[in-house]
């Protein structure tokens, strides 16, 4: 495995000496309702401790879903050669959640303040989330140095708000974001480094499976949960319908994870709120019919490997899908004026249409548009998302993570590094 000698097993005695003096205290927090961030940056936890990294790794959960996912993912790695810490609330605040929890995500703001004593024992916190970010602004742990795993590769405006130019350092998957990054949320060019997509790691001996074998052709529905650019509040029931009678093509109901975690969804980037509703009786049945609201399967790439053309709306798992270049079809509800907004680049992957009763016609076009056009686009898509080299993306992440936190500390002499 490449390795950076210098940040991982001892390049030199001098080096060696300067460890011994100074250990290196390395967090990774997992702070979300959902498990959909865990792939993003656990495997750049795993590459640091089996890169020799001299410091030390703690990974921090703050749910049972989370820390489940985590030593699933990690193994006996977990608890063993990386410590595994569990995060809780303050009884006042797991109260406040219970009132507030089933509109907003409470805890996962409640977290920071009841364990600022645990965060202050960091020295770099690795995150793939924004709201860590209050540790800097409301509760002053200045010296903390925070740095962006991201989580996924999409096109959406909040991804690249002035919020991103808040960390210490960014890591990206492509130049695409970090064009993005440097463009419209400020982030420096030096606090940026392209690693590629450490949750593909994942997927090195990941199986392809098959899904409603009695149809032809087997259709991911793959909406956002966000009102604003959800197909799913407007006509989601209706790309049901356009199934029932349609036993060639099956359909894969797997949405953005959030869809369904809360009675309504609330959404910051464009203040919305709406509830997803009930899935009608007639849909849960029948055999090119698969509904998942949330399951591993859901997170992990299970589905963008195993459908044959994708629809959606402005789920960034599009991306993923690409992976493995197949006709897109994206259903613009809400008739954006698309065409040349960067927030919407995905959508030149595929068709766009405005209305369910064009997914008949346009499912049937779909392969023969592919290969006469949008396959080229797509590979093109994929380049500037995903910076794939030889070395794997959760290497060259925690090589990026290790020189960013030794460059720092050279910057900053006085800083007080835990165990020194």
């Amino acid at each position: 495995m490449h390795v950076a000698k210098e940040f991982f097993r001892g390049a030199t005695a001098e080096a060696a000496c300067q460890r011994r003096q100074a250990r290196m205290r390395i967090g990774f927090l997992f702070n979300h309702d959902q498990i959909h961030q865990v792939a993003h940056s656990l495997p750049i936890a795993l590459a640091l401790e089996r890169g020799g990294f001299s410091g030390d790794i703690v990974v921090a959960t703050t749910t049972p879903a989370l820390a489940a996912e985590v030593r699933r993912i990690g193994g006996e790695t977990i608890g063993t050669r990386i410590e595994h810490v569990e995060l809780a609330t303050s009884g006042f605040s797991r109260g406040l959640d219970a009132v507030l929890g089933k509109l907003l995500p409470a805890q996962k703001l409640l977290i920071y303040k009841d364990n600022l004593d645990f965060f202050r024992a960091l020295d770099v916190l690795v995150v793939a989330e924004k709201t860590s970010l209050l540790l800097k602004t409301r509760y002053g742990l200045k010296d903390l140095a925070i740095v962006h795993t991201r989580h996924g590769a999409g096109d959406r405006a909040i991804g690249f708000n002035k919020a991103s130019a808040g960390f210490d350092h960014v890591l990206c998957s492509g130049p695409k974001i970090r064009d993005r990054l440097i463009r419209e949320a400020g982030v420096a060019p030096d606090a940026i480094s392209v690693v590629g997509y450490p949750k593909f790691d994942l997927l090195r001996d990941a199986k392809r499976h098959r899904f409603l074998p009695t149809a032809e052709k087997v259709v991911l529905y793959n909406p956002h949960p966000s009102p604003h650019l959800s197909s799913w509040y407007r006509h989601g029931r209706q790309v049901f319908d356009s199934f029932l009678d349609n036993p060639r093509y099956g359909i894969i109901f797997a949405p953005h994870v959030m869809l369904f975690q809360r009675n309504f969804v609330v959404t910051i980037d464009k203040l919305t709120v709406d509830s997803a509703g009930a899935i009608p009786q007639r849909y849960l049945r029948g055999d090119n019919v698969k509904i998942d609201l949330g399951s591993r399967a859901s997170t992990d790439m299970t589905y963008t490997l195993a459908a044959d053309i994708y629809l959606g709306d402005a789920s960034s798992q599009v991306y993923e899908f690409l992976l493995q270049p197949r006709p897109c079809i994206f259903l613009n509800s809400h008739r954006h004026d698309w065409m040349g907004d960067p927030n919407f680049r995905h959508w030149e992957a595929g068709e766009v249409i405005v209305s369910p009763d064009q997914i008949p016609a346009a499912l049937a076009r779909a392969e023969d548009l592919h290969e006469t056009h949008y396959r080229a686009v797509q590979e093109e898509m994929f380049a500037e998302s995903f910076h794939i080299t030889g070395t794997p993306s959760d290497v060259r992440a925690a090589e990026a993570i290790v020189e960013f936190a030794h460059g720092r500390k050279k910057a900053r002499p006085h800083l007080r590094l835990v165990g020194a």
